[in-house]
């Protein structure tokens, strides 16, 4: 896992460099055993039947063209590194943030639960339903006409007294037809961190989620 740090960034490159110069030492031990092969088969050859001179050179061509893509693979994973790295120092700045994520389970904090939604288009009714663990309605609450796009609510959960957080569902209507939304959770940025995959977010409360799952830095 890479840290918010420069000690990091100076490992992940001296990580890849090693990691380089191991393919380098086994893509030349290649080559070296390529190039005993083709001198062993020279020497030992039939002078009533020589190597053909096409086939020699299509065989050169072969581990060629082979040392050129593990060079290119190298380099290709060399600038993802440096560049997850680059991406998680940059992004130690949303540490302290929140963000949206998609989801629909809510968060109290100081009796109170903040979220939004995307509608996909305009809606003459957005009804917000708060429902409980086990799927109950304890609350529900109309936001009248909305835009297409996102809008944000906030619920008083001064009420709400079950154990285990609470979700809701939207729901949006345009002349009696239903409007898809997309529901969005409020979260806190406690750190950032990037492994093989690219770069994680830690959330306090929620689990980690990829950079790419952030709809939104407030």
């Amino acid at each position: 896992m890479l840290n918010v740090s420069s000690t990091t960034a100076a490992s992940t490159t001296s990580s890849t460099s090693a990691s380089s110069t191991n393919s380098a030492a086994d893509m030349n031990a290649a080559q070296d055993r390529f190039l005993k092969l083709l001198v062993a088969q020279l020497n030992n050859q039939d002078p009533m039947n020589p190597v053909d001179n096409a086939q020699m050179t299509s065989q050169m061509a072969q581990i060629n063209t082979v040392t050129g893509i593990q060079q290119v693979n190298d380099t290709l994973k060399s600038m993802a590194e440096q560049f997850t790295a680059m991406q998680v120092l940059q992004g130690s700045s949303m540490v302290g943030h929140d963000v949206l994520i998609e989801g629909n389970t809510l968060a109290i904090n100081n009796n109170a639960a903040s979220a939004a939604f995307d509608l996909a288009g305009r809606a003459e009714s957005v009804k917000v339903d708060v429902l409980s663990p086990s799927g109950q309605v304890v609350d529900t609450f109309n936001l009248g006409a909305l835009d297409a796009g996102r809008q944000a609510f906030t619920w008083d959960a001064s009420s709400y007294n079950f154990s285990g957080s609470p979700s809701f569902k939207v729901t949006a209507t345009l002349g009696g037809k239903a409007i898809e939304s997309t529901a969005m959770v409020r979260a806190t940025v406690s750190s950032v961190s990037g492994d093989a995959t690219g770069m994680k977010v830690q959330l306090k409360g929620r689990p980690d989620v990829a950079y790419s799952s952030v709809k939104a830095i407030l």
